[in-house]
């Protein structure tokens, strides 16, 4: 869903697998969208940056 936050390994999985884009979000503030490369424990890649999912917020954008 548009719009929906994501934050357990499936949805990254999905994300990552369907190639839906993700916002990412550092408080209400927005830093990047685009397609997951890579989702780990502490850590998501996104146009080849490491966003850490402690400090970070990522959330759906399908149809972007």
């Amino acid at each position: 869903m548009n719009g929906q936050m994501i934050f357990d390994d499936h949805h990254f999985l999905d994300h990552m697998a369907a190639e839906v884009p993700i916002q990412v979000y550092r408080g209400r503030m927005h830093r990047d969208i685009g397609f997951i490369e890579y989702y780990g424990k502490e850590f998501v890649k996104v146009n080849n940056i490491f966003y850490s999912r402690r400090q970070f917020i990522f959330v759906s954008r399908p149809g972007y």
